[in-house]
């Protein structure tokens, strides 16, 4: 058996994407296929004999368009966005042109200009016909193989709309000037162009995602340091063999997998454990491919190269999480597929029926026409593109960027949190925590020392004492000490800092103050002055200013917290944040499979995160959040990004979500309604009301705008 992702164009809906499934499910070799739409691909498992020709084929036979094999640097860019400027400058003209003389804004007279009227509101409507080519010619393909989806429902309005509206303008122009209110073109270009706003945000959110792959595949440095028989040379990552001894020093990062052979130094492994704390590392002990050397030079042996790297495998469970299929069905997309022939059959049959009971031809195509145009489901392709966008600029004023329109969908079904440690729940940075001074000196002027000494040092924890330099001092006789700390002289002092590594032969007599800070999860750094302990100081990663307030407001979810820390440093922070549900020193692998496990439980799982190793649990969960601050990969993974960092603004995305699905459903509803009830008027069933196409298209325009003002209530509320 053999696999393969390939790229599958033209998907525009969840109904596209499960067509495309089925028939290369049902094909000849074809073992198993998973079409993922937000990527636009397919993963097929087939059989040896199969070939990508044949596979390709198929695609093609669907309907769609192969795009050949995926490939992680797969970019596509296009001027949607512009179009959508310049149309929605053309929409205005073309609205103002068919409404105006209805509230006497007009400046001429449509009767007396009746030919100049309707051609220039034709003219007006080829470029959005233009534009739109692409959902009427795959609109009317799923109506022909049985499979009819929104794009069929927006087709046959338009195309409706459009062949009776060019008509009757021919009619105009050749002198019956009484149809000048029997035009619609306005009504086709609005369709067309709130249908393909919704695709323009849907596109920009899976290229988005896309980049998650080409960002994850660019953690590992571009080249390597090999030793050889005549010394160091500089090649590529891609000329690495397994068994080269290759050279890393401080500052640099780790090209491939493997293990040192010589040397000592503490790498940031963050990126792959979340661990926190730069890991001492010595010979032996293995390196991961892209963790950075904070000091010290080390020699290692290539092990794991290619598609057998760390990294590699990363990339691997991203692609698989982006490829599994969601649950998740559109509402429009299901109502359709009944909709569109129950509106086609209820017309011809009324056109039969007319002529049947002896009206004139020219009657009965009205009727069929006003059917159709009553039907014309500009509201139903309002109602969820409209909500979606109003929705999504909502979000963004309160500090959430949403990618997809499907994040909107599933958030109301969330029943299960999932936070990161490091950098989601923490602020991913060591700060002092605790100070145990035994000096003479205050803490302000102790802290000025220990800063002009770390000052010196490249490692991260000395990062949390540099701003607390005030006072330049003279030091002299300075010394890193690898895998200890550093030491320094000042004035006629010497001082030494580091772990407990330095207090070899020398006597602690606050092992109680020491107890303390290691039992609420602080690294310690020992401060000697002339052999002499002057002062414990607690190190540790903080919690976010909001988090415990964030979970508290969360309590109606199930809330876990997931960290590669250890066990004892993990507790702690839960027990202080209010989480009891703790998994610790879990790897990138054991956070997708956590969450699968949820998943596979029927629970809607939300994954919080900011970092590489979060990437590709973030794609598995049902919704994955992550920080403007968080990594490149973190935040292209991620379905909603959180532009203040605050924590809080979860509940803000969860209460808005809410509201928008609420309002959706609401849409759907007045829409369908809205047919429902024109419709059997349409036909004629009602003796005493009598409507035409125009009314039709007038009474569709106020089904529009109900649709329209009830979604303007997400921007209206200050509750929100």
């Amino acid at each position: 058996m053999k696999k393969i992702i390939i790229r599958v164009d033209g998907m525009t809906c969840s109904a596209c994407s499960n067509h495309v499934e089925k028939y290369l499910s049902k094909q000849k070799g074809i073992i198993d296929v998973s079409v993922n739409l937000v990527m636009g691909t397919a993963l097929i498992h087939y059989e040896e004999d199969l070939d990508i020709e044949t596979i390709s084929k198929y695609i093609n036979e669907s309907g769609y368009k192969y795009g050949g094999i995926y490939k992680i640097n797969d970019e596509k860019k296009g001027n949607s966005k512009k179009y959508l400027i310049i149309l929605g400058i053309i929409l205005i003209i073309m609205m103002y042109l068919s409404m105006s003389h209805m509230i006497g804004l007009s400046f001429f007279d449509i009767t007396k200009y009746s030919s100049i009227y309707s051609l220039s509101l034709f003219i007006l409507t080829i470029p959005f016909l233009i534009f739109g080519c692409d959902i009427l010619i795959k609109g009317i393909k799923n109506i022909i193989k049985k499979s009819p989806n929104m794009d069929s429902l927006v087709s046959l309005g338009v195309i409706t709309s459009f062949i009776y509206s060019f008509v009757n303008m021919i009619l105009i122009i050749n002198g019956n000037k009484d149809l000048i209110h029997h035009l619609y073109f306005e009504s086709c270009s609005m369709i067309i162009y709130f249908v393909k706003l919704g695709r323009v945000i849907d596109h920009h959110s899976k290229e988005k995602t896309k980049d998650a792959i080409k960002d994850l595949v660019r953690v590992t440095p571009e080249y390597a340091i090999i030793k050889t028989k005549n010394g160091e040379k500089k090649i590529t990552i891609d000329e690495v063999k397994i068994g080269d001894i290759l050279t890393c020093r401080s500052g640099e990062k780790i090209a491939v997998d493997g293990e040192i052979i010589k040397g000592i130094a503490h790498f940031d492994e963050s990126f792959i454990t979340g661990e926190s704390i730069p890991v001492k590392k010595k010979m032996k002990d293995g390196v991961l491919a892209g963790s950075i050397n904070y000091d010290g030079v080390v020699e290692y042996k290539a092990l794991k190269i290619g598609p057998k790297s760390t990294i590699s495998e990363m990339v691997h469970l991203v692609m698989n999480s982006l490829n599994s299929k969601m649950k998740i069905t559109r509402i429009t997309d299901k109502i359709s597929s009944y909709f569109v022939p129950m509106i086609i059959l209820t017309s011809i049959i009324t056109f039969i029926i007319y002529l049947l009971l002896g009206h004139s031809f020219n009657e009965s195509l009205i009727r069929l026409v006003t059917v159709l145009v009553v039907a014309c489901p500009c509201a139903i392709g309002l109602a969820t593109p409209l909500a979606i966008v109003t929705s999504i600029g909502t979000l963004s004023k309160n500090n959430l960027l949403v990618k997809s329109s499907e994040t909107l969908e599933i958030i109301p079904k969330i029943d299960t949190i999932v936070f990161d440690k490091t950098g989601t729940l923490t602020n991913g940075k060591l700060e002092i925590n605790k100070i145990y001074n035994y000096s003479k000196y205050n803490d302000k002027d102790l802290l000025n020392i220990i800063s002009n000494l770390e000052n010196n040092s490249i490692h991260p924890i000395a990062n949390a004492f540099k701003k607390y330099l005030k006072n330049t001092l003279e030091i002299k006789n300075y010394q890193e000490l690898p895998g200890i700390g550093i030491k320094g002289k000042i004035n006629t002092h010497e001082y030494i800092l580091g772990n407990n590594k330095i207090l070899k032969n020398i006597v602690n007599d606050n092992q109680d103050d020491e107890k303390e800070l290691l039992n609420k999860g602080n690294s310690i750094i020992y401060v000697l002055e002339d052999n002499n302990i002057i002062a414990l100081i607690g190190v540790r990663d903080t919690i976010r200013s909001d988090a415990i307030n964030t979970i508290k407001k969360l309590q109606d979810k199930k809330i876990y917290m997931l960290s590669g820390d250890n066990k004892i440093t993990s507790n702690i922070i839960a027990k202080e944040i209010g989480i009891t549900n703790v998994q610790s020193e879990v790897s990138p692998k054991d956070k997708i499979e956590f969450i699968k496990e949820l998943k596979n439980n029927n629970h809607y799982v939300i994954m919080v995160g900011d970092g590489i190793n979060d990437a590709a649990s973030l794609v598995e969960a049902d919704v994955g959040i992550s920080f403007k601050s968080s990594t490149d990969i973190a935040s292209n993974s991620a379905n909603v990004i959180i532009t203040n960092d605050k924590l809080k603004e979860i509940i803000t995305l969860i209460r808005i979500s809410n509201k928008t699905v609420k309002i959706i459903k609401e849409n759907l509803f007045w829409a369908f309604f809205y047919n429902i009830l024109m419709i059997p008027i349409a036909i004629g069933l009602f003796k005493d009301i009598k409507i035409n196409p125009m009314i039709a298209s007038f009474m569709m325009m106020l089904s529009s705008l109900t649709v329209v003002f009830n979604t303007l209530r997400l921007r209206r509320d200050k509750d929100v």
